[in-house]
């Protein structure tokens, strides 16, 4: 196969109709197919990932009363092609060609962006899709099936323009497969596998040519994916051993590990911590305040009663002296925290202290 299909039992679906004696929808020769359609996911944008992407629809569709995912196949950002009702099913995602059509649902809405990655494993599925039936299948829109916004104006333009993909070659005589891996896969926090970009892109591609396995390349090893890497990678897992699907060029753990000699990882910026509060001063004692004080403590209530509001006491300062000014303020202080008596008699204590300068 041309493309790496991501099956039901791998991304966990729930058995048809959520019965396991269920049979599922109906089967369909790949004969009747002359349609592929295209859909998105709605109104808005989806932020879903993985395995998620998938288990989503299933939920929703079986909620609305339906066998399973409605959807032939699924096609997240990252690229991954998720199997829903496969290549000989009845599908449920637009009447009238649920037989005719295959469809495929990539996971964006609204006026959300299709990575590149998407719309190759797009593309890539629709010329698999050539090839299995043997017949040039027309490209369609949801809409063009039934009256909807589906599969939203960037997608349908998209579909309408031939469906083509950057860095994509469409296979050569329209039905035959490219032979070459088209999804990709997270490691570590860093994507590998086709559109897949960055300088840990541009270290597996010296490090294949450092092995011998840079023929593929004709410029480059560069930091975006290319069909030459996933060639080359392949090559270097079957110098490994690795055979099959284990070998279609988009890196294991194991073999990168043993290409790199470690798993490279997003490197993340610690946030700087929180300067920390300076502490409030302690209160100094009542012996600091009263008739004839001076010291930096009277200016510091003074300065902490003007920013509290009760600078009106004051004509002028506050400063070091204590004054009238500073007990009136005070008591003004105090009986706003609805203290009476001795507690409001215009001297600070601890508590007044607290409450106004720490």
């Amino acid at each position: 196969m041309s493309v790496k299909i991501i099956s039901r039992a791998t991304w966990g679906a729930a058995p048809w109709d959520n019965d396991p004696r269920s049979d599922g929808p109906a089967y369909v020769p790949l004969s009747s197919r002359r349609e592929f359609f295209v859909h998105y996911d709605g109104a808005h944008h989806v932020g879903r990932t993985g395995y998620a992407v998938p288990r989503a629809i299933e939920a929703q569709h079986l909620a609305q009363g339906w066998s399973g995912v409605g959807y032939h196949f699924v096609v997240d950002q990252a690229g991954n092609i998720y199997e829903g009702r496969g290549w000989t099913r009845t599908g449920a995602h637009c009447p009238g060609f649920n037989v005719s059509g295959i469809g495929v649902q990539i996971a964006v809405g609204g006026d959300q962006e299709p990575s590149e990655a998407a719309l190759a494993a797009c593309r890539a599925l629709y010329d698999e899709a050539c090839q299995r039936t043997g017949r040039t299948l027309a490209k369609r829109g949801h809409r063009d099936g039934i009256a909807t916004l589906c599969p939203g104006p960037r997608l349908y333009a998209w579909v309408q323009a031939g469906m083509p993909a950057t860095g994509y070659q469409p296979p050569t005589g329209g039905t035959a497969p490219t032979g070459v891996a088209r999804y990709q896969v997270t490691i570590n926090g860093l994507s590998y596998g086709y559109g897949a970009e960055g300088s840990h892109v541009t270290r597996v591609g010296e490090a294949l040519v450092a092995k011998g396995h840079g023929d593929a390349y004709e410029v480059g090893p560069g930091p975006k994916w290319s069909d030459a890497d996933t060639k080359n990678y392949a090559a270097y897992q079957r110098s490994l051993g690795f055979s099959g699907d284990d070998a279609d060029g988009v890196p294991g753990e194991s073999s990168l590990r043993s290409l790199l000699g470690t798993l490279p990882g997003k490197t993340t910026t610690a946030k700087p911590k929180p300067k920390p509060k300076p502490k409030p001063p302690a209160f100094p004692g009542r012996s600091a305040f009263g008739p004839g004080k001076r010291n930096a403590n009277v200016t510091r209530l003074g300065e902490a009663l003007v920013a509290k509001g009760y600078g009106r006491f004051y004509k002028v300062g506050p400063g070091p002296s204590w004054s009238n000014a500073d007990r009136n303020a005070v008591r003004a202080f105090q009986r706003a925290q609805g203290w009476t008596g001795s507690d409001a008699d215009g001297y600070p204590g601890p508590e007044t202290w607290r409450r106004l300068v720490a």
